[in-house]
């Protein structure tokens, strides 16, 4: 972790993936959310405002979008445009994997 530090600085912390859904309307308010309330609010905006700069520049592009799926590492994410603002759907992967069950002879 000391490595960490030296890069990002006292922010660098190991933390859950986030799991559930976010609205934000046009500006990059967050309208509602079910993503857990340990979760930092400021990088759930950052999401929501990366999402909207995703839209409004394929929008300048002249190409559009409806909708978005993003795959960082293990965290999934899906956006849908709602008339300037977003519905974000984030899902961990490892929420997929089932749990091993020993088997019996």
């Amino acid at each position: 972790m000391g490595f960490l530090k030296r890069f990002f600085g006292s922010r660098a912390s190991v933390q859950q993936l986030p799991a559930g859904t976010v609205t934000v309307d046009r500006h990059g308010h967050i309208v509602a959310s079910t993503v857990s309330s340990t979760y930092p609010p400021s990088l759930l905006r950052d999401i929501g405002a990366d999402v909207l700069a995703l839209f409004r520049e394929a929008r300048a592009a002249q190409m559009p979008l409806a909708e978005i799926s993003l795959q960082f590492g293990s965290l999934h994410i899906t956006a849908r445009e709602l008339r300037g603002g977003a519905i974000i759907f984030l899902l961990p992967q490892t929420a997929l994997l089932p749990t091993p069950t020993p088997s019996r002879p």
